[in-house]
């Protein structure tokens, strides 16, 4: 819904063959997250604000009080919840107005403020934060750089600068688990996807851990079996695919692993074509897309363990921070239904591009 004090400009140009055919770009905010599910692409930026496009077209906004948006995810099985986290160390929650689904409306909050209530009469649930002070073990004390939905089990993960990852369960919004997972901040988790059973995070403390999930009844418990990467550069960035996990750094490198015998993952290689820090990862299919503070993102194929740069899109003038890979276009859409994979970037240079990767790419 645009307004007249806000400076947004979009362009589409749908006949490019592997390119950039959109982009909107909106002044008064940086690009922080993304998420896309549908037809519908949601963005976050520094001003709090998280807005809703539909064929580039802005179709919704809502605001949070405070906190620039970090993470974005969206819960299907919820009837589109939307999971927001925030600089300000809160995860908030969103639905969708039942009568006007441009309408979306805060549904609350993690942790829910009855269970704060509740949880701090009880001393034993304080634990030692950052700069000596003490939080309940149910809030993060810091930003929340990274949110993770496991949808089959009810779960959003969250992970924080206060290097702890907690498990919520979605229906009710209760934390069930609080893991202290590193020895600096975390920025990236990745849970379910191919590694069922297992969750991922990386921190700059320069390690990927391994955790494995068992739910006991209601609770969870998260134990730690491998420790896939030790490093001085700072991991940035998270993704799987099929049996393999990809996390890029600080120095610009992905390392990649894959699922060995008796389900220990085993580093099969690096690849490298950024100069500076790889800050978001996606993948689809047999690609992977890696997005950098040089302002590039690589596209790499996938031939079993060789992976090789089949493009380089450029075009943003500040560092790719985020990227959300959508379904292949078809059926009746202006492509013809090719199945062309759509990604979209997000960039401190305010603004989200879209492109375009043909099948033979896959």
């Amino acid at each position: 819904m645009p307004r007249s004090d806000r400076a947004r400009e979009y362009s589409w140009n749908p006949s490019e063959e592997n390119s950039l055919v959109g982009s909107i770009v909106q002044e008064e905010g940086h690009i922080y997250s993304l998420a896309a599910t549908n037809d519908l692409l949601f963005t976050g930026s520094d001003n709090n604000h998280i807005r809703v496009w539909k064929n580039l077209t802005e179709f919704s906004e809502f605001k949070s009080n405070s906190g620039l948006v970090k993470a974005i995810v969206i819960c299907r099985e919820e009837n589109n919840k939307v999971f927001t986290g925030h600089q300000d160390g809160k995860i908030r929650v969103w639905k969708t107005s039942h009568k006007n689904p441009r309408v979306y409306t805060r549904a609350g909050s993690l942790p829910a403020l009855k269970d704060v209530l509740k949880k701090s009469v009880k001393p034993s649930n304080y634990v030692e934060a950052r700069r000596r002070r003490t939080a309940l073990w149910i809030k993060h004390s810091d930003a929340v750089s990274c949110l993770s939905l496991v949808e089959d089990q009810g779960l959003l993960y969250s992970a924080s600068w206060d290097r702890t990852v907690k498990v919520w369960r979605i229906h009710d919004l209760k934390c069930l688990e609080s893991i202290k997972a590193h020895d600096d901040a975390i920025n990236s988790v990745i849970a379910g996807g191919s590694c069922e059973g297992l969750v991922f995070t990386g921190s700059a403390d320069g390690t990927v851990k391994v955790w494995k999930r068992e739910v006991r009844g209601k609770r969870t418990a998260h134990s730690l079996v491998q420790t896939l990467l030790k490093q001085e550069s700072a991991v940035t960035a998270l993704v799987t695919s099929h049996v393999a996990v990809y996390s890029g750094s600080s120095d610009g490198v992905v390392n990649y692993w894959e699922m060995g015998e008796k389900k220990v993952l085993k580093h099969c290689g690096v690849f490298k074509k950024h100069r500076l820090a790889v800050l978001c990862l996606a993948a689809a299919g047999e690609l992977v897309f890696s997005g950098a503070a040089d302002k590039k993102i690589c596209v790499w194929r996938r031939e079993g363990r060789v992976h090789t740069c089949v493009s380089v899109f450029t075009g943003h003038t500040g560092p790719v921070k985020c990227l959300a890979v959508a379904e292949p276009w078809g059926g009746d859409d202006e492509d013809g239904g090719d199945g062309r994979l759509i990604v979209y970037s997000g960039s401190l240079d305010k603004s989200v591009k879209v492109w375009r990767v043909p099948c033979h790419h896959m």
